[in-house]
């Protein structure tokens, strides 16, 4: 782009709240914490497709978190680069409408220490029995649940990226033991063992606890399908962090039933859960509603100084960080 002046239209989506609004004066704090910037861009708020067309006509960059995507190229043919203001960008897949020569990126590693938090908290929840706590007392029910130590059990982390290798990281500090899934089965410091997918059915009989992290693509639906959620050992739990499509829920939802493991989980398909869902009375399983790791104060202002970051390469040609591959769909 050189020292032409990028156009960058900035798509809100008014459902999804104010946390990740982006507004002119986040824009300004942006610009604040990266003065170099100042000048180098117009740009465009919009909010729930209302002027979309009109707006995106002559746009170069697009931040937004979903839009029609369907002939896009004749509707913004100066498009060359679409930033979705989250890390899962399922609901953009198949990526066979992104415009030849457009970049693609996503939010991954901004949720940073929240989703850490998060994760180490479910992770200590599970291993005091906080589910089965919360199932006796809706039932009025005294039951003392006694438990050791996190120290020396095993975690197992599906889904080694920024948020996995996180929580793997923390899990050491407890002491624990850390076996790791990706696809590329490359080593992680905070892993103890790295495997690839196909070993997960026999490494669930391992893991005391299971997190997982792993991005919802045509590859992962059900990764943890009903032999491996029935593989798991008796008193072992499992979180659901990254997209509910990855687990077989009803496979979940009745060995929690019956007593044998427990769960927390964040994500669901649909969303917001259905009332008439029976995981909401499910013994054993504690639900929060997709909540678990963006910041209420500092999410949107990390995701700005990301695509500030990436406008200084998208502007000198170099290329971009958190680029997703199309044919990965993560």
């Amino acid at each position: 782009m050189g020292d032409d002046i990028i156009k960058l239209h900035i798509e809100n989506d008014s459902s999804l709240g104010e946390v990740f609004e982006v507004t002119p004066a986040k824009i300004a704090a942006a610009l604040d914490r990266s003065p170099d910037m100042a000048g180098t861009f117009d740009w465009t708020i919009g909010y729930d497709c209302a002027q979309f067309e009109d707006q995106i006509a002559d746009a170069d960059a697009l931040i937004c978190w979903n839009i029609e995507t369907a002939n896009l190229t004749q509707r913004a043919p100066r498009l060359r680069w679409i930033h979705a203001t989250g890390a899962g960008v399922e609901h953009f897949a198949p990526f066979d409408w992104l415009p030849n020569g457009t970049t693609f990126t996503n939010n991954a590693g901004i949720h940073g220490e929240r989703a850490d938090e998060y994760a180490i908290m479910s992770v200590l929840m599970l291993n005091n029995r906080v589910p089965e706590m919360v199932t006796n007392q809706r039932a009025a029910r005294w039951a003392q649940t006694f438990n050791s130590s996190i120290n020396g059990k095993t975690l197992l982390v599906v889904g080694v990226g920024h948020v996995g290798g996180g929580v793997a990281a923390w899990a050491k500090k407890f002491g624990m033991t850390v076996l790791g899934v990706r696809r590329s089965g490359e080593p992680h410091p905070a892993i103890d063992e790295m495997h690839k997918p196909d070993a997960i059915q026999e490494l669930v009989t391992r893991a005391d606890f299971i997190f997982v992290a792993t991005p919802a693509t045509a590859n992962t639906r059900h990764l943890l399908g009903v032999a491996e959620i029935a593989a798991m050992r008796p008193g072992a739990g499992i979180v659901s962090y990254s997209r509910a499509a990855v687990i077989d829920y009803e496979s979940v939802r009745v060995r929690c039933e019956a007593g044998e493991i427990s769960a927390i989980l964040d994500v669901f398909d649909p969303e917001p859960l259905p009332a008439d869902s029976p995981l909401w009375h499910t013994p054993n399983v504690i639900i929060t509603p997709h909540c678990s790791s963006d910041d209420t104060d500092v999410y949107i202002p990390k995701t700005l100084d990301h695509v500030l970051a990436n406008m200084r390469r998208f502007r000198a040609g170099e290329p971009l960080e958190n680029r997703v591959d199309p044919v990965l769909e993560y």
